[in-house]
């Protein structure tokens, strides 16, 4: 059982980190696609930046060794993102799969590694 939880952590996790990654960089260096996009749901560019430098600072919180608060903030931060992205591409109308599966998918993706991180990831508190 144990081994089969760290296998499905650190799929997940890795799903995560690099899904996260990529567009957050393409968000720090304002790729035209990532720019239309932030156009389309009606969000500043410079908005775009911030959550791309957030994204990569989540990614880089999730990997390192220890940090066991930092992890936990970094988890919830990707999941308001990816769940505001989501209710985003709602709210503007834009129902197609492209839309919605990213953001979806990364929240799945998000929740499961957040299950499965291993004993020494997380937080025990005393009162247990």
């Amino acid at each position: 059982m144990e081994k089969r939880n760290k296998i499905i952590y650190w799929v997940a996790t890795a799903l995560l980190c690099a899904g996260m990654l990529g567009s957050g960089i393409q968000q720090i260096i304002r790729n035209p696609q990532m720019v239309e996009i932030m156009n389309k749901l009606g969000y500043p560019t410079y908005f775009m930046v911030i959550i791309g430098v957030w994204k990569v600072l989540a990614v880089a919180a999730l990997l390192i060794p220890k940090f066991k608060l930092l992890k936990e903030w970094a988890y919830a931060g990707l999941f308001f993102v990816m769940t505001g992205a989501l209710i985003s591409h709602l709210a503007c109308g834009e129902y197609g799969v492209k839309d919605i599966l990213g953001p979806v998918f990364q929240t799945i993706f998000i929740l499961t590694s957040w299950y499965f991180r291993p004993a020494d990831r997380k937080i025990i508190l005393a009162n247990q």
